[in-house]
């Protein structure tokens, strides 16, 4: 795409201070968007601030938050046009050592969360006429991850979520779409790499090789790959991709 090909549209882009959000967020203000990135420290989104993104604390997981806060973004600079429901959390348990607490808190970040950002955001994007909604799911949306079944759970979930809204939006000019990485090199690594050691008792080094070692080709993903697949998305030749599932997973099937 060329630079500006995004002019003129509004981003929202939820966990956009760090990691994965942070890179679609300024791959999409290089290309001329206008982007607010949210999370819930204020301080690290305004360390990321400037260059085309806008800081604004928000809780996917508390409705009166995403109400309230997409609304602001939205009086501040217009309709929101592309929607990155990116605002997750990671982390792996036994089924049998998951309690209520656990489980309800990774489907109320995972899944509400994302619910919440997407019908909030439609508001305004039915106003208008083109729009990109993206989550980002996982790989284990679309396979079991051993270890973690109320993550894989919930990262299949948002994938429903987006087909049946593909299915309403068909002949509208709004496409959903998910995206689904395999091991990505962001900060949550560092807290699967201290949980994995936890459980297991091996090495820094064998428990980063364990989540290395499910990436096919090697190595683990950069953001920026996961964050061009979402750049394709919003330019006019992904017009017709619409309620899939884009797997940036170096071959993992």
């Amino acid at each position: 795409m060329d630079t500006g090909s995004l002019s003129g549209k509004h981003a929202l882009v939820t966990g956009g201070g760090t990691g994965i959000g942070l890179a679609i967020a300024r791959t999409l203000a290089d290309q001329g968007a206008t982007v607010t990135i949210t999370g819930r420290r204020l301080d690290v989104l305004q360390a990321a601030e400037g260059n085309g993104l806008h800081a604004l604390a928000m809780d996917v997981a508390d409705e009166a938050s995403v109400v309230d806060g997409v609304a602001a973004a939205v009086a501040a600079r217009g309709p929101i046009q592309i929607c990155v429901a990116n605002a997750g959390i990671a982390e792996g348990r036994a089924l049998h050592k998951t309690d209520m607490e656990f489980w309800r808190r990774m489907m109320s970040i995972n899944i509400d969360g994302v619910f919440l950002t997407i019908r909030e955001s439609l508001k305004s994007m039915n106003q208008t006429d083109w729009g990109r909604v993206m989550v980002i799911s996982s790989i284990a949306g679309l396979r079991g991850l051993k270890g973690a079944p109320a993550y894989s759970t919930s990262k299949h979930a948002v994938i429903g979520m987006v087909k049946s809204l593909a299915a309403d939006y068909a002949r509208k000019p709004i496409t959903f779409n998910a995206i689904c990485p395999a091991y990505v090199e962001t900060p949550i690594i560092d807290q699967n790499i201290q949980s994995i050691m936890a459980r297991t008792g091996c090495s820094e080094e064998e428990a980063r090789q364990m989540m290395v070692g499910v990436n096919p080709h090697g190595r683990l993903i950069t953001p920026e790959e996961v964050a061009h697949a979402a750049l394709y998305l919003c330019s006019d030749l992904g017009d017709s991709v619409r309620g899939q599932t884009i797997q940036v997973s170096g071959g993992e099937m």
